[in-house]
């Protein structure tokens, strides 16, 4: 006998979503609120006395967040010079996921800073709405704390810098994975400034370091090698152009607490899948001077007075051999360009006409009536609101007004070289073709002047994981150029994917420049000419968000998936369509160009980060807590599903298959979907009825045409479990009571198998 395997199981499923209008949990026009409550008096002593020991959380009764209640949460306190016992107002870290599989918004950590040191309360927040113009760097706003019913105060909320973070933004989270902050407390002899340490072992290196990943720190020497040792190769080591933005950011904001300062601590490294090394920034409440120590050599702190701080060099640290990354950007002719054009390219659009200010003004007024509440802020109101343009002491040192440290800073950077020698000037950019087929050549051309004319040269790329390629733009009249020596530039490119993106740098003997300015983190695009496919033609069918036991991947491992149903009667190319689980990253990863569902058939992806293994593999994991799974092409949705929490080896899918609902179900991986019945009584091929189903213990079976003689019951594996000889009857009745929950299948005579839920 065959029949295909039919499962039905039944479950509570509570779907979250961020309904329309509803702000994100990282929105920056918005103050989140944030309710802890412990039901152990001694809180703030069990967390400082975490803090000082094996820096462990203390589980905390419940969260609510904006009104949200999360249970049995983590918590501890964070920090260095932000943190001190004595303080009512420490830096927190809360964990979602510490004890239950649960998120906020698919975040599970909540990182509050406590804005010491900082009168204007905005440092933090401000530093990264700018950062985030330039390089990935995490989200940050604002949140009000509250501990058992108490205001603590008003915090900056940052993005917590994880494996998740990694996926979303460098589109993988498995590979080496570095936090660059000394272990031990940072100083002048003790900074994670990548120099290397001939070592017997890598145990040389983990005062200095932490590794994030499983794996690493072989990893980590040989990178310290390359950048010490051979740092003419900078850009087969690292991501030159995220490294470029992350030095020139931390020169023109004065911010010291980084690589660029005295401990070169407060970024991490991310190996993505070239094998370049990615920086991220993170705490950033001590940038616009907030602390003054540059740092000289291996032993001096270097404190800067905010006279220093306005003309800080563009070249500090270039031939100190303490801070090798910097020496390796700026013995490079080309790599000091870069770093060059992205100074002034911050300068010129941040700082020139005061855009920061009028930022730094609205972020004051967001929060203005928290602050005054705030009786635990390490400033007084009045000094609040003056701190833009009012310098406030800070123990030893004074922290400079925003504005009293920036106009003299970009005053002096526009005055000075390197950053005023006059860059090559790009415009006019242009492709031959707005839209061209697939695989077909296009023209890039621009108009360029004050360039040398063998520097002007095209980057490239068909997918976001990939690094750019360059190749030289000509002026010779036979690259689409038009004329030669007209300074109109070209060069082709081949559109081997669904969107190609691409921009122009060009360079003479002082200076370059970018098009569009903050390439490579902003690009032009070309999008070829596809056939689209509409909603509905392709649907996200049936997805798991925690096998751990269902179905395994060809390398053996239990893996999520999603799978999509065509429902067109004729085969459907992917080629130009996304899949991600990020709304705000839409083109996290893209299907192959050759991926295709045949007519009305199924196709399934494995959610897993094994890129490398056979099948069709995405840079991200499904979420079981909830998230969104969002299907199309850069321009336009496709398909999209938000869930809750899922249950391990159940399945959400679509019922009816292809269109309906989504309903949880088991699995029917790569098939038609196994659709819960949910109704008392199910008429079977028109002949047999079966009721209730489901059943908690007794199922009736009624013929309608014939009498019953046999009838035999199967589990959901189609293994024989029993067979009964029926009396002739049209109506008889199983007791189900001693089988344990699960599905079942009943065939009556010879008719089909029925399937039958057993709930107890």
């Amino acid at each position: 006998m065959k029949f295909n395997k039919l499962f039905i199981t039944v479950f509570a499923v509570m779907v979250c979503c961020i309904a329309q209008g509803q702000t994100t949990f990282y929105d920056l026009n918005t103050i989140q609120r944030v309710d802890l409550y412990f039901s152990q008096n001694n809180w703030d002593y069990q967390m400082d006395t975490a803090k000082y020991g094996s820096d462990g959380y203390v589980t905390a009764d419940w969260v609510l967040i904006n009104g949200t209640q999360y249970d049995s949460v983590g918590v501890k306190y964070k920090g260095n010079s932000s943190y001190d016992s004595t303080y009512i107002k420490n830096p927190v870290h809360i964990e979602l996921d510490h004890v239950l599989n649960q998120s906020h918004q698919g975040v599970t950590d909540i990182k509050l800073s406590n804005c010491y040191a900082d009168p204007s309360m905005i440092r933090e927040v401000l530093a990264y709405d700018i950062l985030k113009n330039y390089m990935h760097c995490p989200r940050s706003n604002f949140a009000q704390l509250f501990i058992n019913g108490v205001y603590i105060g008003l915090y900056s909320s940052d993005e917590n810098i994880d494996k998740n973070f990694c996926s979303n933004h460098f589109y993988s989270s498995q590979n080496t994975f570095i936090k660059c902050n000394p272990v031990v407390l940072p100083g002048p002899t003790t900074k994670s400034n990548l120099r290397y340490i001939p070592l017997v072992d890598s145990s040389s290196y983990f005062n200095y370091y932490e590794i994030k990943s499983t794996y690493g720190w072989n990893d980590l020497v040989t990178l310290c090698d390359s950048v010490t040792n051979h740092g003419s190769n900078i850009s087969s080591i690292v991501d030159l152009d995220r490294t470029a933005w992350m030095l020139a950011f931390n020169n023109v904001l004065v911010n010291l607490d980084s690589y660029t300062g005295v401990f070169c601590q407060n970024y991490y490294l991310y190996k993505d899948n070239t094998n370049h090394y990615n920086p991220v920034v993170w705490d950033l409440n001590m940038s616009f001077g907030g602390f003054p120590y540059v740092g000289s050599g291996n032993s001096s702190m270097g404190g800067l007075s905010i006279a220093n701080m306005q003309i800080l060099s563009p070249l500090i640290h270039s031939a100190d051999t303490y801070w090798p990354l910097i020496n390796a950007v700026m013995n490079d002719s080309r790599a000091l360009k870069i770093y060059i054009a992205h100074m002034r390219t911050i300068v010129d659009e941040m700082f020139a006409a005061n855009s920061y200010l009028s930022t730094a003004v609205q972020l004051q007024t967001l929060i203005d009536t928290a602050v005054q509440s705030d009786t635990n802020k390490f400033y007084s109101y009045t000094q609040f609101q003056n701190s833009l343009n009012t310098d406030y002491s800070v123990g030893s040192y004074t922290v400079p007004g925003l504005s009293n440290l920036m106009t003299a800073r970009v005053a002096f950077l526009q005055a000075n070289p390197p950053l005023n020698y006059a860059p090559p000037v790009i415009s006019a950019v242009q492709s031959s073709n707005a839209n061209p087929a697939l695989n077909s050549s296009v023209t890039i051309s621009a108009l360029v002047t004050n360039t040398n004319s063998t520097t002007v040269f095209l980057g490239y790329r068909d997918d976001a994981s990939d690094k750019f390629q360059r190749i030289l733009m000509y002026d010779d009249g036979l690259h689409g150029d038009v004329a030669s020596g007209d300074n109109i530039y070209g060069a082709d490119m081949v559109i081997s994917s669904a969107v190609v993106q691409y921009y122009i740098y060009a360079e003479n003997n002082d200076a370059g420049m970018f098009a569009p300015q903050r390439a490579e983190h902003e690009f032009y695009s070309v999008n070829a000419a596809l056939q689209q496919i509409s909603p509905g033609d392709v649907v996200i069918n049936e997805f798991m968000a925690t096998n751990q036991s269902t179905v395994a991947d060809a390398n053996g491992e239990f893996e999520d998936w999603i799978e999509f149903k065509n429902n067109l009667a004729s085969p459907v190319s992917l080629l130009g369509t996304f899949l991600t689980d990020d709304p705000a990253n839409l083109q996290k990863w893209s299907f192959d160009p050759g991926t295709v569902i045949p007519a009305n058939g199924y196709l399934t992806v494995w959610a897993d980060e094994d890129a490398g293994q056979i099948g069709i593999h995405t840079n991200f994991k499904l979420a079981g807590s909830g998230e969104q799974i969002l299907f199309g092409y850069a321009g336009s949705m496709i398909d999209s599903v938000t869930y809750g929490q899922q249950s391990a080896d159940v399945s959400y899918g679509r019922c009816a298959d292809g269109s309906g609902a989504f309903k949880t179900m088991s699995s029917s991986f790569g098939l038609q979907n196994n659709c819960p019945v949910g109704i008392d009584q199910l008429v079977y091929d028109k002949n047999v009825i079966l009721f209730p189903n489901p059943t908690n213990s007794v199922i009736h079976i009624a013929s309608l045409n014939e009498s019953i003689t046999t009838l035999k019951i199967y589990d959901a594996y189609s293994h024989l479990l029993e067979s009964k000889e029926a009396q002739q009857m049209q109506k008889f009745s199983v007791d189900l009571s001693n089988y344990p929950d699960g599905i079942y299948l009943i065939q009556v005579n010879k008719e089909m198998p029925a399937k039958v839920v057993l709930i107890h």
